[in-house]
């Protein structure tokens, strides 16, 4: 696949008055384009994470928007923190996704959005795991897998309030309570 762009080259003529006269000529020329210069499909992530105690048996829940298809997640384990299903539901967002995409992140998250925005994963990963203070970073298996996947993706991050009526944030917060509870009667079971 290639784009035809018309470009302006100068060419000199004869000395008129004893200067150069520039003149400019039209030249066509092929690029070949890149296809992963091309427009990214846009996608709306919204996230969250819950758990029943902490530790405690925990859900995530997601919602993945792309022009008007959404598609609802949701899963957990039996013990877990609230840090790690806030982190897992934006990991299993993301591994829907089977292209480079625009990806708009939204979360309640603190933890989990700082830690990738503010690049705090990836200097821990660069410190073998460990936060500033020498102790060892929380999560760096999902940490790891965050990484990895956010690096297949031009992301943009939003922090939200957390239970203050953003419809996508509610929604991904009840399917994550649903999960958790799943895992609680389970465990009860």
């Amino acid at each position: 696949m290639s784009t035809a762009i018309q470009l302006l080259e100068p060419s000199y003529s004869k000395p008129i008055y004893r200067s150069r006269a520039l003149h400019y000529t039209k030249t066509t020329i092929k690029i070949p384009v890149n296809p992963l210069e091309q427009p990214m499909k846009l996608v709306h992530l919204y996230t969250d994470g819950a758990c029943k105690g902490n530790p405690g048996p925990g859900g995530w829940g997601a919602i993945l928007r792309y022009k008007n298809i959404e598609k609802e997640i949701s899963g957990g384990e039996a013990s877990t923190t609230n840090n790690r299903m806030e982190m897992m539901a934006m990991i299993r967002a993301l591994e829907q996704l089977k292209e480079p995409c625009h990806v708009v992140a939204t979360s309640d998250s603190r933890y989990l959005l700082d830690g990738l925005e503010k690049g705090w994963a990836k200097t821990w990963r660069s410190r073998d795991w460990r936060k500033k203070d020498g102790k060892p970073a929380l999560n760096p298996d999902l940490w790891e897998h965050l990484l990895t996947l956010t690096d297949q993706h031009k992301m943009e991050y939003h922090w939200i309030r957390g239970h203050a009526g953003h419809p996508e944030n509610e929604r991904a917060d009840q399917l994550a309570v649903e999960a958790a509870e799943r895992y609680a009667r389970v465990g009860r079971g």
